[in-house]
């Protein structure tokens, strides 16, 4: 299957971007405490199940991939663009990260115990959500957990500069409902919801879904 054409956008911004962007936003440590809570909870939970490495989907400088590492899980990193990629592999050489798409993992059925999907869906256009929740269907193990964080909304943002350069984002901003219907659509359960309005260094309201792959009867 070719390659979405939005990617090709995406990658070049976002290689344009990443040793500024690898500069400028906080660690983990400086998200607010339910953010981390969310992450602390699903890696527990992925931890727990023992049912196979996480795949931190968007992983950027690898510092999220790292911060899971750090709470004990099998983690490893994926990103569109190859300069976020060789951040992550400079500042965590004993982790693992590699080239990828949302839209085609290279990843076998049921291989994982767990997705985090952590700020890195909003760019992609809703036509191609139901494709990227079904990879992330198809890859998680029976009983496997995902954990996204994004922006939500009902907006369309276009952004020409970012991080000091010239850059092509759009984000898609959708309800929480529509990203719950989405995620049930693709055949994964929803059991943890959290919304929160903008405060601290997020500007907008932003949100956080537990869902779960169900076991084979």
């Amino acid at each position: 299957m070719a390659e979405p054409t939005y990617l090709t956008a995406v990658r070049a911004s976002y290689d344009t971007v990443a040793a500024a962007y690898g500069e400028r936003v906080p660690p983990p440590g400086a998200m607010d405490p339910l953010s981390r809570a969310m992450l602390a909870g699903f890696a527990e939970l992925v931890r727990t199940a023992a049912l196979g490495p996480v795949a931190d989907l968007g992983c950027g400088p690898g510092r999220v991939t790292a911060h899971l590492a750090g709470l004990g899980v099998s983690a490893f990193g994926v990103d569109l663009s190859p300069k976020m990629i060789e951040l992550a592999r400079h500042a965590y050489p004993d982790l693992r990260f590699t080239e990828g798409s949302m839209t085609a993992l290279e990843t076998g059925d049921d291989e994982l115990g767990g997705i985090l999907a952590w700020y890195s869906t909003h760019h992609t256009p809703p036509q191609w959500l139901p494709a990227v929740f079904a990879e992330f269907h198809r890859t998680l193990a029976p009983g496997g957990h995902l954990l996204w964080g994004d922006y939500v909304g009902d907006e369309l943002l276009r952004r020409t500069h970012g991080y000091g350069h010239p850059v092509s984002f759009e984000s898609h901003l959708l309800p929480l409902n529509h990203m719950t219907g989405l995620l049930e659509q693709a055949g994964l359960v929803v059991t943890a919801k959290l919304e929160q309005e903008p405060g601290g260094r997020v500007n907008r309201p932003h949100a956080c879904l537990l869902a779960r792959k169900p076991e084979k009867p």
